[in-house]
């Protein structure tokens, strides 16, 4: 992060955005967090929805060593992200992971995780000094870092993902909310589970550049969590995860672009905040409409 000599917020918003926005790896920061909150929103809504955040956590562990060994041989950590999520999307399909959960399923996929960050620990010991740094950008994310170029891939990367999900995004929610109904009309529902995967892995190439491999699940699990605590349609979900992801990444850089504290940080704590109060809320609710229940039970009789 470069350093800046700022004064902190005011009570003056508008001239605290132009403060933000005055810096040109401000403006990459917010350019590439909005891209990425975007994409990991509308992945992790279907990945949430099928009952697969093993699979998104298993992916991210995975690019780790892949990313590792790409900036060891002097690589994008981004490509070694991406194929390597590329083939442990393939083997967790194998496994029917992304079908049916089993209980030796999780065990090889387990397996498959330990020897990944094994192989990760491997490269580290084998690091400079310089290395190491890249490193930690991966573990937890450098989003202040961003370059031009890297905002470029990420542009492409979250097109594409737009342009796909465009194309499946309903078949991909017929499999999601009843598989074997889907299946018996025809909807290649293992096709697709294999092809949501592949997405899965893109997003978490991109995503670990703002929130890094450890805090990945702020962006992809949090927001479509809440929103389903929020409504049961598909598309007011999809809605309000984007806006919350959005929200999330927004205050996380503004905030940390005024303290000396990691941006990441931020993101995830206000996204588990967001997610303590949608839950407290939904228990308040329950509760509420339980107490109303009684009360109406006890009047009539």
């Amino acid at each position: 992060m470069p350093i800046i000599d700022t004064l902190g917020p005011s009570w003056d918003l508008v001239a605290d955005l132009q403060i933000l926005l005055h810096y040109h790896f401000m403006q990459n920061a917010f350019l590439a967090g909005t891209l990425v909150a975007l994409a990991a929103a509308l992945i992790g809504y279907f990945m949430v929805l099928r009952g697969m955040s093993f699979a998104g956590h298993s992916l991210a562990n995975v690019g780790f060593a892949g990313a590792t060994g790409a900036v060891l041989f002097g690589i994008a950590p981004v490509v070694g992200l991406f194929f390597a999520g590329l083939l442990a999307a393939l083997g967790i399909h194998t496994l029917n992971l992304g079908e049916r959960q089993s209980r030796q399923s999780d065990i090889a996929v387990g397996a498959i995780l330990t020897a990944s960050l094994a192989l990760g620990f491997l490269f580290i010991h084998l690091a400079t000094a310089e290395y190491a740094a890249n490193v930690y950008n991966i573990l937890f994310g450098n989003v202040l870092g961003i370059s031009d170029g890297d905002v470029g891939v990420i542009l492409r990367a979250v097109g594409a993902l737009l342009v796909v999900l465009a194309i499946i995004g309903r078949p991909l929610l017929f499999a999601s909310l009843d598989p074997d109904v889907a299946a018996a009309r025809g909807v290649p529902v293992r096709g697709l589970g294999l092809g949501f995967l592949v997405l899965l892995a893109l997003v978490v190439a991109v995503a670990v550049q703002v929130v890094g491999v450890l805090l990945i699940f702020a962006l992809l699990v949090t927001p479509a969590a809440i929103a389903q605590q929020v409504t049961a349609r598909p598309a007011l979900a999809l809605m309000i995860a984007v806006g919350l992801a959005e929200i999330f990444t927004w205050l996380g850089l503004a905030v940390g672009f005024f303290t000396p504290y990691p941006v990441g940080f931020f993101i995830t704590t206000f996204a588990f905040v967001g997610y303590m109060l949608a839950r407290g809320g939904h228990w308040l609710i329950q509760r509420l409409q339980q107490h109303g229940v009684a009360m109406s039970e006890g009047g009539v009789a």
